[in-house]
């Protein structure tokens, strides 16, 4: 029997990852349902939109009538859903609510269903980013998983990376400015009039990126030296990271290019404005996303030595949902496939970019 993944939300994360594993959903062999809460005028395309591409709709019991006089016709309710569903994607603000009222229960009857939550939902479940704890994730025996923010992954992609994959012998320590965009494109609250300094919450870590990357890191046993500042920009293009990394291996700034080349995750650019890189990805990308885990500015990156050490320093863009995107699909079909999941995930390997 085929199996289904069920997406709840429609927003700016759930809009586009119903869409992706719809237009993917033949050759992953699933069936793709989403769940939509409040019916909207304003919103009816978007609907229609994802109902065309594949996607079935699923809405509460007492609100099919409203969907239907907009035009919609759901094909399941709520409840239902979840108990036909394998893998079940919230992708909305209240998702360690619904594991207490909704999941938990429902895992007592279905022992199997995978559950995934976004960046936003601390504790939810083992955190996971695909191409940095893959192998945590092999060895991961619960149901819950979240999916980490994507800052986040741009931070423990720049950590991974530039220690060359072995953390724990050449990684010394990492200090990261979040220079963050004011919100999304596709919001219409929370934007910042001008730039907004962020505080310093944590003795340790500075702001919660560090310790997002840090508590990541630790589902592989490792105990990176992370530290992080955040500020909010009167922009909404994209987020960038000033970064400075210490490892202990001697690097030039060539071979540091090389590095961020020789790994899939992570695009290097000669474009130094993000409105140009963001305008790229909806030009070029799938869904009009850019899914690395980073955009590496060339010109920005120096290298110096420092005690027989190398500190990187440098500032890249992080593609806004397009990573967290890709590790919810990968962390979806690892609900589907189990271990076999990354034999699955070409398809979706195929939209990294090398170079913006």
């Amino acid at each position: 029997m085929k199996k289904s993944i069920l997406v709840i939300g429609t927003g700016t994360i759930g809009e586009p990852l119903i869409g992706l594993l719809a237009d993917f959903k033949k050759k992953l062999g699933v069936g793709v349902f989403f769940h939509k809460r409040t019916p909207l005028r304003d919103e009816v395309a978007k609907v229609e939109s994802l109902i065309n591409r594949g996607a079935n709709l699923v809405v509460d019991p007492e609100k099919v009538e409203e969907f239907q006089a907009l035009g919609h016709e759901p094909v399941l309710n709520y409840e239902a859903a979840l108990q036909l569903c394998d893998v079940i994607i919230d992708c909305t603000p209240a998702g360690n609510v619904a594991k207490e009222e909704h999941y938990l229960p429902l895992l007592k009857k279905y022992k199997n269903k995978c559950f995934i939550a976004q960046g936003s939902e601390k504790g939810f479940g083992m955190p996971y980013a695909y191409g940095i704890n893959d192998k945590a994730l092999l060895k991961h025996k619960g149901n819950f998983l979240q999916v980490v923010s994507c800052n986040t992954h741009n931070v423990s992609s720049l950590v991974d990376t530039l220690s060359t994959h072995e953390i724990e012998k050449n990684f010394v320590a990492g200090d990261f400015t979040c220079i963050r965009r004011s919100n999304d494109i596709s919001q219409h609250s929370g934007f910042s009039p001008s730039p907004e300094v962020g505080k310093h919450t944590s003795t340790s870590f500075g702001t919660h990126h560090a310790k997002d990357s840090y508590d990541l890191f630790r589902t592989l046993d490792l105990i990176p030296n992370l530290f992080s500042s955040a500020m909010k920009l009167n922009t909404q293009y994209m987020h960038i990271i000033r970064f400075n990394v210490e490892v202990k291996a001697f690097a030039t700034t060539q071979d540091i290019i090389n590095k961020f080349i020789e790994n899939k995750f992570t695009a290097i650019t000669y474009k130094n404005l993000a409105n140009k890189i963001f305008s790229f990805g909806r030009d070029h990308g799938y869904y009009g996303r850019i899914f690395n885990h980073t955009v590496v500015a060339v010109e920005s990156l120096n290298t110096r030595s420092y005690m027989g050490n190398t500190i990187i320093s440098g500032f890249c863009f992080t593609p806004q949902d397009g990573n967290s995107l890709l590790s919810s699909v990968a962390a979806a079909l690892y609900g589907i496939y189990g271990n076999e999941y990354q034999e699955h995930m070409a398809p979706f390997d195929k939209l990294l970019f090398e170079e913006i």
